[in-house]
């Protein structure tokens, strides 16, 4: 027997998102992901917490006051993970539940789970307070199961609990979540492969799943509703191109596993990487990456380039997170010091890629890019003379030999060398016919270049060149249009 059903999910409350932050509020979050770069753990999760007292069905505040919690249990060394949580706070949390205070419990929860984000106490009053809150936060409470999840993954009896929430019936007689519900089955069979209550209840889900998403349900074909259902899985979330981070962190321990069977496999491996790289765990991303580059014995260009990408990007995103962080809080206390980190920080990179060009260029003498990019990183560090000699090299490149030029005539110029200059500004400007970007940037420098060589009337003609088709140029207007005046 063949039914429709549909489920249009009108029970859920719409939760908050960062669109629906007000101006103050945003400045707060900012501030709040900004010292989530920084480790500033701790004040991330007090400007979270202020921001949740007005706003708590704002579920991206509540995970990241979550993961910074979890961070900075790591860094104090401390257990995530308890069976109580906070005695006196889960107590006073409890009280105001019974009392319908929702909001209050959910102000004194996050107290709790500041300290200790795995408690499973205080995780289970959270679901119990999102589900009481009106309309229910049912994100919330199914987030409440896999933060207590975090610390302990293979714990079956808090998968099989998870489980059977989503399975619950709604108000619409539906069940609550019968996708995630067979992740979770999933996860546990994987654990325990011949555990029949699981494989009944995947069964149950995988064909609740198919009746919520607008399918047939057949009422005595459950095997065609699940079959092959763990490889198409597998394979729906490995070919999606835009992936959850739950369906990464699957990814992630199907292919780790696979590497512990197989550790020499160079494709598996560089997977996790990527995985890791697309989920943001840099950290983690680049341990794969080496691990990689380890089984290629270093053999792998593409891999060494990379880890080495993957590093500066570390430096980077470091330096923006406290310039963020000074843009929303100029006159924080921690200022000064972000500010010196900031220059600490630009200072390394500059040194980092000066490095790694060096490398690239002793791995590979012949490689005109690579002596290139040494150029201009021995440029930005000031040290012209050495980058002549590569621009030289460069410039026999035809994808960079007008940029090499350029920059060529720009250390002759910081040497002194005015002819040198004039000469490869011209020459680089007679290969180009039309009058673009590159053209008028030459022709600018050569002008630049012979005032400073008092041949004037040359200068002149160069700047009156750009002034015919570009009138905004630079201070153009104001060179050509004087010498008017002048004669």
């Amino acid at each position: 027997m063949l039914r429709r059903v549909r489920t249009d999910g009108k029970n859920r409350a719409p939760l908050k998102t960062q669109k629906d932050l007000s101006p103050q509020q945003k400045q707060v979050w900012l501030k709040a992901m900004s010292a989530m770069e920084l480790k500033n753990y701790p004040y991330a999760i007090q400007l979270v917490q202020g921001i949740l007292q007005s706003l708590p069905d704002f579920l991206d505040g509540r995970k990241l006051a979550r993961k910074a919690a979890f961070e900075k249990a790591k860094t104090a060394k401390k257990s995530f993970f308890s069976l109580g949580g906070l005695g006196g706070g889960t107590s006073k949390a409890s009280g105001l539940l019974k009392k319908g205070d929702v909001a209050g419990a959910l102000v004194a929860l996050e107290e709790i789970l500041a300290e200790d984000p795995g408690s499973i106490q205080a995780n289970n009053m959270l679901r119990e307070a999102a589900l009481k809150w009106d309309p229910p936060m049912n994100e919330l409470a199914l987030y409440a199961f896999e933060t207590i999840l975090e610390g302990n993954p293979k714990d079956k009896e808090q998968l099989n609990r998870y489980a059977s929430f989503c399975m619950e019936r709604n108000e619409t007689g539906q069940p609550r979540d019968p996708a995630r519900a067979v992740e979770i089955y999933d996860r546990i069979l994987a654990i325990a492969p011949n555990e029949l209550a699981a494989i009944k209840g995947s069964k149950d889900a995988a064909a609740a799943r198919s009746v919520s998403q607008g399918g047939w349900e057949v009422a005595d074909s459950y095997r065609d509703l699940i079959k092959n259902k763990d490889e198409a899985v597998s394979l729906e979330q490995a070919g999606r191109v835009v992936k959850s981070e739950e369906m990464i962190d699957n990814q992630i321990a199907e292919l780790s596993a696979a590497v512990q069977a197989e550790p020499g496999s160079i494709d598996k491996s560089r997977r996790v990487a990527e995985l890791y790289e697309q989920k943001g765990d840099l950290d983690q991303s680049l341990e794969w990456y080496r691990y990689v580059l380890g089984l290629t014995a270093g053999a792998d260009p593409t891999i060494a380039r990379k880890i080495s990408d993957l590093q500066l990007r570390q430096i980077n995103e470091a330096y923006k997170a406290r310039e963020d962080y000074l843009a929303a809080a100029p006159d924080d206390p921690e200022a000064p010091r972000y500010r010196q980190e900031m220059e600490e920080l630009a200072k390394q990179r500059a040194e980092f890629v000066l490095s790694e060009a060096r490398e690239r260029v002793d791995r590979n003498p012949t490689d005109l890019l690579a002596h290139f990019d040494l150029a201009i990183a021995l440029m930005d560090a000031g040290l012209h003379q050495e980058a002549i000699g590569h621009l030289q090299r460069a410039r026999s490149n035809p994808s960079v030999r007008l940029k090499a030029m350029s920059k060529l005539g720009q250390c002759y110029v910081s040497r002194s060398m005015n002819d040198l200059a004039a000469k490869t500004f011209a020459d680089a400007i007679a290969e180009i016919p039309a009058m673009d970007a590159v053209k008028k940037d030459l022709l600018y420098n050569l002008g630049v270049v012979y005032e400073n060589m008092e041949k004037k009337a040359e200068a002149l003609e160069c700047f009156k060149q750009i002034y015919e088709v570009d009138y905004g140029y630079r201070d153009v207007a104001s060179k050509v249009e004087s010498s008017y005046s002048q004669g």
